[in-house]
């Protein structure tokens, strides 16, 4: 049966065509635009497209920030039979957008005004792009068109050859191609991930098993929509259900853009929100920072309502069971009291957020659970489409440091090194098989082969199945720290544990490359660090050295007698510092576009202090290095 993307919007327009599918804010209020009308709006860019050139199979691009445009522009080159190959805003350097856009053999991009200079920059350099649409009012230069005029041509088009354009959509195939979704590259170039329609459908329809998605629920869509994790659960899900999406107001800068975040979740009101681990714990300091604020009693009792509602959650899957149920009424006040002013925050009506990218400390879950806005930590990645498994408020399927049930109908298998299937319980690589796993990738059939055979997908993740069918990821199999004797283990959850609980510890990436102890590089919590040494009264000659005992004790605290002792394994606590002052984002490329720490790079960036580390000065907290870049940090 054919069941691409344009089959999926057409049979939802049928069926919800007169209910809203987009908002926007415009004139200082969000606006609706109904599934019919996004329909026409995606006909008119897709005939424009076919009229100036674009033909099936075509790559076409899309650089832009999220908003209806993004959203329409890239259904309406589906309707012209076109790949889309969406972008980060966050590339920032030439190269790398010039890589991918060569690559993939773009001919046409849509982009915003704001990211238009990166591609006249880079224009001389692309001779297979013939065509620049430009979202957005902003002076053009030749060969650019606006996107108004695009939508122009689409009409006139249209008026003369409808029936023809429109047997295009319907002609396309479930293997066709829909997008090249780029991944983040470690040390080579980065692989172009091809999805196919069907990839798409097929994963809504295995989303949809496990999550329950009401017509009238809304989402506004925080995360970049270059990744197939919006596509699906963003916007895909939402097409299939007769939902609504709305897109962060666009600001003059991404910082501004950033700051509107709060006011527009409070504006729309969302049933759902997608998040990553990064965006979570923004959310924790927000909330915390803002109970801070309103004084000792009301932090106290705040903390009282979360250690009881942890109580009385247990594990998520566990909760109000046995004894528990006699928590009941108090976590009822404590939620009438506290939780609910805090989900007003959120615009009063969410009820959870759909939680992907790295993996996520059952601690922060446990957090968003209490406060009644669960985070159902799922798994998955671009090459499955990329939804593996998820947490779910259908049946109670939560809990906490899981990633919850495995979607129906995939097959998921937990292979030895040998690769051979273990039993549960066992730990292995985890691979997968299901209408979900990619084509390949693009133009490299060598890492295709490596990557999906027999038709089965190696993830590269290590994880287990539970006997009652819950999935745990336990990390990377490239991200390991291996011993100089050979022993391996998986750092992931020991560094969002630290991250979680620490106050003064921003970022961290724990190293051993058959080192003679476990070393990591630590960014600190600058304004957490400079509130404490105030606090201490420290003399401004002493502060480097006190910050450097703070963030060491932060460590100590999972040894022997410390408060967290036993939760890792001792051997593998980082026993050299090296602090830097310098962030992991995305303009310096050590983070990519969902928020997720890109390892590989951070270690070869911080190279020169990782073989510091293991000298014999360099593994002194107080070491020259370490106090210098805390004096830059706390003065």
């Amino acid at each position: 049966m054919k069941k691409t993307i344009i089959d999926l919007f057409e049979a939802s327009v049928r069926k919800y065509g007169a209910k809203t599918f987009l908002l926007e804010k415009r004139h200082h209020k969000f606006e609706p635009t109904t599934y019919a009308e996004t329909r026409e709006q995606a006909l008119e860019a897709g005939a424009g497209l076919t009229a100036l050139g674009i033909r099936p199979g075509d790559k076409v691009a899309i650089l832009a920030e999220g908003s209806n445009a993004w959203i329409i522009s890239e259904l309406g080159l589906f309707y012209a039979g076109a790949v889309s190959v969406p972008l980060s805003v966050k590339l920032e350097e030439s190269n790398d957008l010039l890589f991918r856009m060569r690559h993939a053999e773009v001919k046409a991009v849509f982009v915003s005004k704001h990211q238009l200079p990166k591609i006249r920059r880079i224009r001389a350099g692309l001779p297979q792009l013939e065509q620049v649409i430009v979202l957005g009012h902003i002076p053009l230069e030749s060969g650019e068109t606006a996107y108004g005029t695009l939508k122009r041509l689409g009409r006139e088009y249209l008026a003369k050859n409808k029936e023809e354009f429109m047997e295009i959509g319907q002609a396309i195939r479930n293997d066709d191609y829909a997008t090249i979704t780029y991944t983040s590259g470690t040390t080579s170039d980065p692989k172009g991930v091809i999805l196919t329609h069907r990839n798409y459908t097929a994963n809504v329809e295995q989303a949809l098993s496990r999550v329950d998605i009401p017509p009238h629920f809304r989402t506004l869509i925080i995360l970049p929509l270059d990744h197939c994790f919006a596509h699906v659960v963003g916007f895909y899900i939402m097409i299939a259900c007769g939902a609504s999406v709305a897109t962060v107001q666009i600001g003059a800068t991404p910082m501004e853009t950033l700051k509107n975040i709060p006011q527009n979740i409070r504006e729309v009101q969302p049933h759902f929100l997608l998040s990553v681990p990064a965006l979570a714990k923004n959310f924790r300091k927000n909330i915390e920072s803002s109970i801070r604020a309103k004084g000792r009693f009301t932090e106290a009792l705040f903390n009282l309502a979360l250690r009881t509602a942890y109580a009385y959650n247990s594990d998520g899957y566990g909760r109000g069971s046995g004894w528990r149920i006699v928590l009941a009424p108090v976590v009822g006040i404590f939620d009438a009291l506290l939780f609910r002013k805090v989900r007003q925050a959120f615009g009063g009506h969410l009820e959870f957020f759909v939680g992907g990218g790295a993996l996520l400390d059952a601690e922060l879950q446990r957090f968003f659970y209490a406060i009644g806005i669960p985070m159902f930590q799922g798994y998955g990645l671009s090459e499955a489409t990329p939804v593996i498994s998820t947490n779910s408020p259908k049946h109670h399927w939560h809990r906490f440091g899981s990633s919850g049930k495995i979607l129906i109908p995939l097959d998921l298998k937990i292979l030895d090194e040998e690769g051979r299937e273990v039993p549960r319980g066992q730990k292995g690589e985890i691979v997968v098989r299901g209408e979900n796993v990619m084509a390949g990738y693009w133009k490299n059939p060598g890492a295709t082969a490596e990557t999906v055979r027999d038709g089965w997908l190696h993830t590269g993740d290590m994880g287990y199945v539970s006997e009652d069918d819950f999935l745990y990821v336990l990390g990377r199999f490239k991200s390991l720290l291996i011993a100089s004797d050979g022993e391996k283990y998986s750092p992931e959850g020991m560094e969002e544990a630290i991250v979680d609980k620490s106050p003064y510890i921003d970022q961290i990436i724990v190293h051993n490359n058959q080192s003679p102890f476990t070393g990591a590089i630590v960014v600190p919590n600058r304004e957490a660090l400079r509130r404490e040494l105030e606090a201490r009264r420290t003399p401004e000659a002493e502060r480097a050295n006190v910050a450097a005992e703070i963030l060491g004790a932060e460590i100590d605290r999972y040894r022997a007698g410390g408060t967290y002792a036993g939760e890792f394994p001792e051997r593998w606590l980082p026993a050299g510092l090296a602090i830097v002052d310098e962030a992991f984002t995305e303009q310096n490329g050590l983070v990519n576009s969902t928020m997720k720490v890109v390892r590989g790079k951070v270690e070869e960036h911080f190279r020169n202090r990782l073989d510091y580390l293991y000298s014999a000065e360099g593994r002194s907290l107080k070491n020259p290095e370490n106090l210098a870049s805390l004096k830059k940090i706390v003065g």
